[in-house]
């Protein structure tokens, strides 16, 4: 046999080896790839499963907090018979009221025009009936109304009574919708929260210590809540103030306001 004979034999002979090897290699690199996937996932594994075993407890927080803002709106209506003049009068007084506001301290960014509208305001006349017919009547019109709100907040409670006579002396229609308010209401809010969470959780605890099982992780959390006035009672005056004379300042009283948290927290036990 030849030299050149042999070398073709041995090549015959080692492809295949080689072929098999080759396959075995890629073989065993993909499982090693799925293997370290699958290591990779497993710190996932059942955060996506339901909780079957859970329990579901309450818990209330409240927090009370003198208001520190007070908001009221101001209305002003005039009629005349056509649009300009009544705007005239309307605006004139509005202006007065706003400047009056100013001087009293309450920056122009806490006084907003809340509506202003214009209508025409008409007579109506019923026809006379005569022989069982009753003509259908007449409607004339008188003229126009402008109305104008404006909402005030006051960020010194203690000038509340004080404004509110002061606007009422300069020939306003209506003063209404006075409230008291917290500036940071959020942060009460989470106050409640947090009081409300730490009694369901005390709940929890020992809910599963009497059933003999342990707390794993919150699975479920709902929260509903309020707030109003706990104590004392805001004063609202809705009535005509179109005298000139300046009323007597009302007292009123503040009082606190209640901020309330209700939440449903469900653990998962075993």
């Amino acid at each position: 046999m030849d030299e050149q004979t042999a070398d073709k034999i041995i090549t015959a002979t080692h492809w295949p080896r080689t072929m098999a090897a080759s396959a075995l290699g890629v073989l065993a690199l993909f499982l090693l790839v799925g293997t370290i996937g699958e290591l990779k996932s497993l710190r996932f594994i059942g955060s996506g499963v339901a909780a079957t075993n859970t329990i579901s407890v309450s818990g209330d927080g409240e927090v009370f907090a003198v208001p520190d803002t007070a908001t009221f709106s101001v209305t002003i209506q005039e009629e005349a018979e056509d649009v300009k003049a009544a705007q005239d009068v309307a605006t004139t007084k509005g202006n007065d009221i706003i400047a009056y506001l100013k001087k009293e301290g309450i920056d122009e960014k806490d006084i907003q025009t809340t509506d202003y509208s214009v209508y025409p305001q008409y007579d109506y006349t019923n026809g006379v009936c005569t022989q069982g017919y009753c003509p259908p009547g007449k409607q004339t019109l008188r003229g126009f109304q402008v109305s104008q709100t404006l909402t005030v907040k006051v960020r010194d409670t203690k000038k509340a009574g004080d404004l509110l006579s002061g606007v009422g002396s300069r020939g306003v229609s209506s003063v209404s919708g006075l409230s008291f308010t917290i500036d940071d209401q959020d942060k009460l809010e989470a106050e409640a929260r947090d009081k409300a969470i730490a009694k369901a959780k005390a709940k929890a605890d020992t809910l599963a210590q009497s059933l003999g099982v342990s707390i794993v992780r919150v699975v479920g959390f709902s929260e509903g809540g309020g707030g109003g006035i706990y104590y004392a009672k805001a004063m609202s005056a809705d009535s005509g103030m179109g005298g000139a004379e300046r009323a007597p300042s009302p007292e009123i009283p503040v009082g606190q306001n209640k901020i309330t948290s209700n939440v449903t927290v469900t653990y998962e036990i075993r």
